[in-house]
């Protein structure tokens, strides 16, 4: 049999398809999203200088405290609004975003509406 038949390879090469196109630089650095079955993580990513300049997650002390009887679509809005309010801190201003081989719809395009809404530029 030819190649990986499972949705989780699907998205993986989805994701090396969109990496070779989208790198962070130090000037415009990469928002990269990864969505797990329960979760949403936000990273910054400069890659020319590989390092992470800013994260955020709905697994944060402060985050999972709100997350109380709210659906994670609203918890993907409250990660796009903090990683763009510490992106902001860190004195960055515009990004590429780096939808990590997932569909741009639910909670990974709520995340990027409210980091827009917040001030990130991509």
């Amino acid at each position: 049999m030819k190649g990986n038949k499972t949705a989780h390879a699907a998205r993986i090469r989805r994701h090396i398809r969109v990496r070779k196109r989208v790198e962070g630089t130090p000037e415009r650095p990469r928002l990269a999203v990864f969505r797990s079955i329960s979760h949403i993580y936000a990273q910054v990513i400069d890659d020319r200088g590989r390092r992470t300049l800013v994260a955020a997650s709905d697994v944060e002390a402060d985050l999972r405290k709100a997350a109380k009887g709210k659906r994670k679509t609203d918890m993907a809005v409250e990660v796009g609004k903090l990683v763009a309010q510490r992106a902001k801190a860190a004195g960055v201003t515009s990004v590429v975003f780096d939808r990590g081989g997932f569909r741009y719809h639910g909670r990974v395009r709520a995340l990027a509406d409210a980091a827009r809404e917040s001030g990130l530029e991509f």
